[in-house]
């Protein structure tokens, strides 16, 4: 092993796709369970890795030189092999701060509230500082290392403008989960969540419908890995470099979501834009059909539409757990904000827009079996379905112009 990412469990992580972006060299995920990891920092048998849970501050001893910002943190994630001699540095606080000022949030003179204890948490103290905050405080559920209590944080230091959560709640697969409310801090200016998985976590959504500047972690994780590929091969690159490798992984891990009606062509261009990109295809219905073993007609025949809608919720948070799919989904998805909510934590929605004159009935649809019905469900959903897109897609050409299209606006968008 020459470079890559140490750590306990790495199954989710982006680091290899990243860091053979900026580098073209192997860079290896290698798990180490604790009773092996003092073994290979004695061994040292690398030229640089970067370092992750749980292992940011138990390494700090077997190291020969640490950088004066990872002394103030306590804790190194980018490891140098220097002749023998082991260097350590964080780059985890270059990156939030990165983030921090990609996302336009100013700390400077501003009261900053930090979510959680960890390493992380430290490293979001210091950029705090750095940037020139008026006030950090530490928030903690258990009040320890000198911090102070959700309870105490809503009482007394409502007029907070800035939270910056460190803590795990909202990462995947606790995705219905927010580590804070929000509506109780009216002078709230900006939300900063370390999770990159989802893209946008409840948090980060939350704020952003109040009108409050908010980004997730994807970017520090890009920005923090580039930071890190300078101190393995000694150069600089330009922050061009950043945003590319940044712009490419937003878009290749955000799902392609289509919503629409009933034969408006949803699964048809969903399986087309699949094969053009490469994409898995999702389609919510044949998940409800798989799971129930009856096929959906049935299903509204012998448990109801609402026993329905439930069985759909289902199948939409497991589909929206995914990334980089396309996920078809059923006509009335979009009827629970639930639904709409998990639906955009990892994707972007795009509605195809078919004419109501082209709707066509079909018998298994049971909401859209005649002209009659398809009419009815247009004119209730329709507002519904220009409201919850990001994009709509005239239906105006075949399929296949359609899923072509898709692709050239979710690729070219960022």
């Amino acid at each position: 092993m020459q470079y890559g990412l140490i750590g306990e469990k790495l199954g989710h992580s982006f680091s290899k796709y990243i860091h053979e972006q900026i580098e073209n060299h192997e860079y290896i995920l290698k798990e180490i369970p604790k009773d092996e990891i003092d073994t290979f920092w004695c061994d040292k048998n690398f030229k640089a890795v970067n370092v992750t849970i749980p292992y940011k501050q138990s390494m700090l001893s077997h190291l020969d030189f640490i950088s004066e910002r990872a002394k103030k943190i306590g804790a190194v994630n980018t490891v140098v092999n220097k002749k023998g001699k082991l260097y350590g540095y964080n780059t985890d606080c270059l990156g939030m701060r990165a983030m921090i000022q990609k996302a336009g949030i100013s700390i400077s003179g501003k009261k900053v509230l930090v979510l959680g204890t960890g390493g992380t948490s430290k490293t979001a103290r210091v950029v705090a500082l750095e940037e020139g905050a008026e006030e950090v405080l530490i928030v903690s559920r258990s009040k320890k290392d000198n911090s102070i209590t959700y309870d105490e944080a809503f009482k007394n230091h409502s007029d907070a403008h800035i939270i910056i959560n460190t803590t795990p709640c909202g990462m995947y697969p606790d995705v219905d989960s927010s580590p804070i409310d929000i509506n109780k801090f009216p002078r709230l200016e900006g939300v900063v969540d370390a999770i990159y998985n989802p893209i946008r976590t409840k948090l980060v959504s939350e704020a952003v419908k109040k009108g409050i500047k908010a980004v997730g972690g994807l970017y520090m994780l890009v920005s923090q890995a580039v930071y890190a590929a300078e101190k393995f091969h000694g150069k600089t690159y330009p922050e061009s470099l950043t945003d590319k490798i940044f712009d490419s992984l937003y878009s290749s891990k955000e799902n392609i979501v289509l919503v629409g009606m009933p034969s408006s062509g949803k699964s048809t261009v969903g399986k087309i834009i699949a094969s053009l990109t490469g994409r898995k295809f999702i389609d919510t219905d044949d998940m409800i059909v798989e799971s129930q073993n009856m096929h959906i007609p049935e299903i509204f025949k012998t448990y109801g539409e609402n026993k329905f809608r439930d069985m759909e919720s289902i199948s939409v948070k497991e589909a929206s757990g995914y990334s980089g799919c396309v996920i078809a989904t059923g006509g009335g998805a979009v009827l629970r904000e639930e639904n709409v909510a998990r639906l955009k934590q990892n994707g972007r929605l795009y509605f195809l827009d078919r004419d109501l004159s082209q709707l066509v009935p079909t018998s298994d649809r049971p909401l859209a079996s005649d002209a009659q019905a398809i009419q009815k469900r247009y004119k209730e959903r329709y507002p519904i379905y220009t409201s919850v897109a990001d994009e709509i897609i005239k239906i105006d050409a075949d399929a296949n112009m359609i899923a072509k299209r898709v692709v050239m606006l979710h690729s070219g968008r960022r």
